[in-house]
């Protein structure tokens, strides 16, 4: 009885020693990719802000003009905070929205303005169907027909970070921060 014991005993053990050794290896095979917020450093110097002498409402009426000045239509504007679209259609297979939100909050120097666009991508998928028609007077007789049917699919999403970006954003909401106000 012995015998059989040891035998077994030393198959457990090597099984057990090579899915050890091949859950190392493989641990040691795959590369972790670093997350997306991992690089995030949150200094104190942001190019997402903009300081106007304003009082808070002022100052987003004010960004909203901005806004609509360029074409961007504006949802449904709450007292302190805004959200305005654009869409742009570089190619006929490819579009783009860039969506934008402004915050107006006080601040010591009067209001901060806090922008965040967002850059979402299209592109047009062609998807074919067949349709068909039975008459079922004559039988069942089907006549088919390709159908191509065109849609635009999202294949992207990105937070907009060039600081040029929303330079060219605050230097216009500063040029009409700096006109007299309008009564």
């Amino acid at each position: 009885m012995k015998s059989r014991t040891k035998p077994f005993l030393l198959s457990c053990q090597l099984i057990a020693v090579a899915g050890l050794a091949s859950l190392l290896l493989a641990a040691c095979g795959s590369a972790k990719s670093s997350r997306s917020y991992q690089g995030e450093a949150f200094p104190s110097e942001t190019p997402f802000q903009y300081y106007s002498s304003r009082e808070p409402d002022e100052a987003c009426e004010i960004a909203q003009r901005a806004l609509l000045s360029q074409g961007y239509q504006i949802g449904d504007p709450k007292p302190r905070s805004i959200r305005g679209e654009k869409y742009f259609r570089p190619q006929p297979d490819t579009a783009s929205t860039l969506s934008i939100s402004l915050v107006c909050l006080p601040s010591s120097l009067g209001t901060a303005i806090y922008a965040s666009a967002l850059e979402t991508q299209y592109e047009m998928k062609s998807k074919g169907t067949n349709a068909g028609v039975s008459v079922s007077a004559f039988g069942s007789v089907s006549l088919p027909w390709v159908m191509d049917k065109d849609t635009l699919v999202k294949v992207g999403e990105e937070t907009v970070t060039s600081p040029d970006f929303y330079k060219r954003l605050f230097e216009l909401i500063k040029s009409l921060d700096n006109r007299p106000a309008e009564n």
